[in-house]
Order: structure tokens, then C-alpha cells, then sequence
């Protein structure tokens, strides 16, 4: 079972910049490829840029186009929560940190195999840890 990891607004908007603030916790989003990670190449492990989860690795990192890090599976479907989101007229699967429920991105069904899943998410909502 995965803790959680509750802190008041006050205390995310101490611990994060603007900008990981409006994303994680106000569902922002990011403009396309203008994010740390959409063009990172480097092996590692991108973890919730507010509670440290591990949520994805760069084994499972693809080029999707779309100027977002993509990738076709979490490190671990626990570290990870979908949700429907309706919001600006379409409907689509928002993906939440499971452990502090910062908003990360979405999953789309348009991905590479071997999931076909495209898992398009915020660099503003991730930290990269390089592989030593």
C-alpha cells in the first residue's frame, strides 16, 4: 500500500516553482515542447517532482512528436492513478501521482507496442534522476 502524501497549498507552493505548481496542482499544462525532459535522452528515472514517487523510466521513454516525454508504461501501475477528465470539451484519461495526486498528464491509446499506450506528461510535473 502506498502512502500518501498530503501537504496544504501553502506547503506545495513553498516546496515548487510557479510553474511545477500551476501543473501538479492546478492541472496545467505545459506549452508543447518547451519542457526540461521532451528532448532528454539520458538513462534514468523520472519521479514526481513533488513527493519523489518513481513513475516512469527511460527504458519506456519513446519520440512521440507531440514536443511532451512520452512513454508506453509506468515504473509500476500502483505509482500511478487515471481518472476521467472532461474538461475543455474532450474526454480523456488524466494520470495522477499516486502517492500526493499531482497532475502529470495524460494516457492516450496511440502509442508504440508492446502497451500501444502513449503516456504524454508534463516535464514540469517530473525529476529526472540520472542513471550513475
Amino acid at each position: 500500500m502506498i502512502e500518501k502524501v498530503v501537504k496544504t497549498n501553502e506547503e506545495w507552493r513553498k516546496q515548487l516553482t510557479p510553474q511545477q505548481y500551476h501543473v501538479t496542482r492546478e492541472k496545467g499544462t505545459e506549452r508543447a515542447f518547451t519542457g526540461e525532459y521532451w528532448n532528454n535522452h539520458e538513462p534514468g528515472i523520472y519521479r514526481c517532482v513533488c513527493c519523489g514517487n518513481p513513475l516512469f523510466s527511460s527504458d519506456t521513454k519513446f519520440e512521440s512528436g507531440t514536443g511532451w516525454p512520452s512513454f508506453w508504461q509506468p515504473i509500476a501501475d500502483d505509482n500511478v492513478e487515471e481518472k476521467e477528465d472532461r474538461s475543455l470539451w474532450m474526454r480523456r484519461i488524466e494520470v495522477e501521482c499516486s502517492q500526493c495526486g499531482a497532475h502529470l498528464g495524460h494516457v492516450f491509446d496511440d502509442g508504440p507496442a508492446p502497451t500501444g499506450l502513449r503516456y504524454c506528461m508534463n516535464s514540469a510535473s517530473l525529476k529526472f534522476e540520472k542513471k550513475s
